[in-house]
């Protein structure tokens, strides 16, 4: 697609079909912004290059050696840690393991993927009589002392705010395979090298042992693997639905990938069956997410079925019966593609166990299992002393559940999909092969230092990014999020390196660049200016909605995340710049009515569903008592989506609702 014209000087004509390549490539991997941002970024390089000597550009590539992401750690290279590596699919009990030894420990530490995971193990460890504090980007909980002190000893956290400066007896790295991720394998590869315990559990696949190992051959650390199998069978159902709604039973998850989808489906599904339906997917609240899941537990309520995206992968504890996937293609943020077999057999994974989230559900939270908020306990490991069990045998193989309410089924909603997932069911997922790693802060710092003053923040991480070194066990994560950000608040001329890093690690996804594109900047310049920040000052964070009644509309749930969104921002820079955002309570107090509100507007929309259904079938009993005498010419109005829902209801819920 791009060629460079010759110009006789063989170096130069190299260079130039180097970089028409790379512009034909970023375009085809990440279509016009990403071609617009490769030629400004290209532009920068060939300014800078032309202003440095040798000497500069070779110091550049020293301060970019990431070879070596362990020596990054020395205090932590001192300790002698023994690492247990806790491997099986969803649902083997390997999670139940690693807490039972972080409630035996004296000091410990919990990261997990999630703020609900870490949410659910600081409320059962303080429940169990251990106190425990809560760590994550926008939240901080301690148990005091009567005198209003701090009084715990151990913490439970979302894996990016693990304390690596902290020596604890236990630590616990949840969802270890997340180390292979693209975006956030950085801080599982940061916590595994860098935290500082005598004894550190990692939970997750198999298919992290080859690089576990490898990593641990580089720390010197003793691993041991202690491996799981599923406590309860899991198995493809016989077919599919074929798209018949009426096949659903209770107990059943129908897995979509897009939130017009989900709200397409619960609408299309309580229509067809006149039943409730819970929804979850990643943009609600996690507070949001926990209630629509108490709901699908309950037995004894109207909500028969579940509508998720991947978020109920981990982190909540689900009476799922069957698993029902409505596709097996996902948008990635560029393109549609087929989810990788890994991904599907966690998801499938979630089927089975059916009664342990009802049975929890009724008991005292002291009463429950540590794992439970994972869908394990101490009754289904069926061991007599885990801990023990765990710290002396490399193997640990609890006998399955046969009971037939404990057997997970999967199946999809179409017959064409049915292939790709029996497929995935039947395969073992390749090994991950790489661990991600970024640059850390004094890193990134000393390499800005490099370039002169106004030099864009963004190009520096992409400079860094482009000519660092790297073993071929790691992988540099990417830098969509950090270079959009960087680049809307580039224009603000007063924030040093150590704000904008801050502003680009901050939790604000590219995704929702409508609002955040205003909402980021004028954060920065509160920032700047050293003022204005307190949340009623803050002219992009839409509090008028919450003055507003509550609409059971999709629009309007849409406008109620995007505040839940502001709001997380805006409490996760509070505790980076403590003086500038300080309102703190005010905005913890607002988030919690936005969460509330959603919840009453996702009640409201399956209300007004049911409403609609009960309508249409009174028109269409209406229809058939007069119809024998005004059939040709009494015409039967649907009940419109402008008295209620505003789903953006698309060819795909027409077909559903037929």
């Amino acid at each position: 697609m791009f060629s460079g014209k010759a110009t006789g000087d063989p170096a130069i004509d190299r260079d130039s079909t180097r970089f028409a390549d790379s512009l034909g490539a970023e375009y085809d991997l990440k279509g016009f912004d990403g071609l617009v941002a490769r030629i400004k970024y290209g532009f920068y390089d060939y300014v800078s290059n032309l202003r440095f000597t040798e000497e500069e550009i070779a110091n550049q590539q020293a301060l970019a050696d990431l070879r070596y992401p362990a020596e990054w750690y020395p205090v932590t290279r001192k300790l002698q840690r023994t690492i247990h590596l806790h491997v099986g699919p969803t649902n083997s009990g390997k999670t139940y393991h690693a807490l039972k030894s972080l409630e035996s420990a004296e000091t410990g530490m919990y990261a997990g993927p999630l703020r609900l995971l870490a949410h659910e193990v600081y409320s059962r460890m303080n429940a169990k009589g251990r106190p425990c504090a809560l760590i994550t980007g926008e939240e901080r909980r301690a148990p005091n002392n009567t005198d209003g002190t701090p009084d715990f000893s151990l913490v439970s956290c979302t894996v990016e705010m693990l304390d690596l400066t902290n020596l604890v007896d236990v630590a616990v790295i949840d969802e270890i395979q997340m180390l292979g991720s693209d975006e956030r394998g950085w801080a599982w590869t940061q916590a595994l090298l860098g935290v500082q315990a005598y004894e550190v559990h990692l939970c997750g696949e198999t298919r992290t042992v080859p690089l576990v190992q490898q990593l641990c051959a580089m720390t010197g650390d003793k691993l041991i693997i202690h491996k799981y199998d599923r406590l309860s069978p899991l198995q493809m159902d016989k077919k599919s639905l074929d798209g018949d709604l009426s096949g659903l039973r209770k107990g059943d998850c129908i897995v979509s990938f897009s939130v017009m989808g989900i709200h397409a489906l619960r609408k299309a599904i309580e229509d067809k069956t006149g039943k409730k339906v819970a929804i979850v997917y990643g943009s609600l609240p996690p507070e949001t997410r926990a209630q629509q899941a108490r709901l699908f537990n309950d037995p004894d309520n109207e909500y028969d079925f579940l509508v998720a995206s991947d978020a109920i992968g981990m982190g909540l504890n689900l009476s799922i019966k069957r698993i029902i996937f409505e596709t097996t293609v996902k948008f990635d943020g560029t393109a549609e593609r087929v989810i990788d077999a890994a991904s599907i057999k966690q998801i499938a994974g979630r089927a089975g166990r059916y009664k342990t989230a009802q049975d929890d559900a009724k008991m005292a939270l002291q009463d429950q299992d540590l794992a439970a908020a994972k869908g394990e306990s101490a009754e289904d490991v069926n061991l007599p002393s885990p801990y023990d069990i765990a710290m002396s045998s490399t193997t640990t193989r609890p006998t399955p559940s046969t009971h037939e309410s404990s057997v997970g089924l999967v199946t999809t909603l179409e017959k064409y999909d049915f292939p790709v997932v029996h497929a995935a069911m039947r395969h073992e997922p390749r090994p991950i092969k790489t661990s991600g790693v970024f640059a850390p802060p004094n890193i990134v710092d000393r390499f800005a230092q490099c370039f002169p003053p106004g030099t864009p923040f963004s190009y520096v991480l992409m400079r860094l990014n482009e000519i660092s070194q790297l073993n071929e066990r790691f992988h540099l994560c990417g830098l969509r999020d950090a270079l959009w950000i960087a680049d809307l608040i580039e224009p603000l001329r007063n924030l040093s390196i150590h704000d904008r890093m801050i502003f680009a690690n901050s939790p604000a996804s590219f995704s929702d660049r409508t609002h955040f594109d205003d909402l980021i900047p004028e954060l920065a310049r509160a920032v700047e200016s050293q003022s204005g920040g307190a949340l009623y000052e803050l002219r992009t964070i839409n509090l008028e909605l919450l003055q507003e009644e509550p609409m059971p509309h999709r629009s309007y749930l849409r406008r109620l995340e995007t505040l839940h969104k502001s709001l997380v921002l805006y409490l996760w820079l509070s505790f980076r710049f403590h003086g500038i955002f300080n309102t703190r309570e005010l905005a913890t107090e607002v988030k919690r009515r936005v969460e509330d509100r959603i919840e009453t507007v996702l009640e409201g929309l399956s209300l007004e569903s049911k409403r609609q259904a009960k309508v249409k079938q009174r028109e269409q009993k209406r229809w058939m008592l007069e119809g024998s005498d005004e059939s040709d010419t009494t015409t039967v109005e649907s009940p419109s989506d402008s008295d209620g829902l505003d789903l953006g209801v698309d060819r795909r819920e027409r077909q559903l609702s037929a």
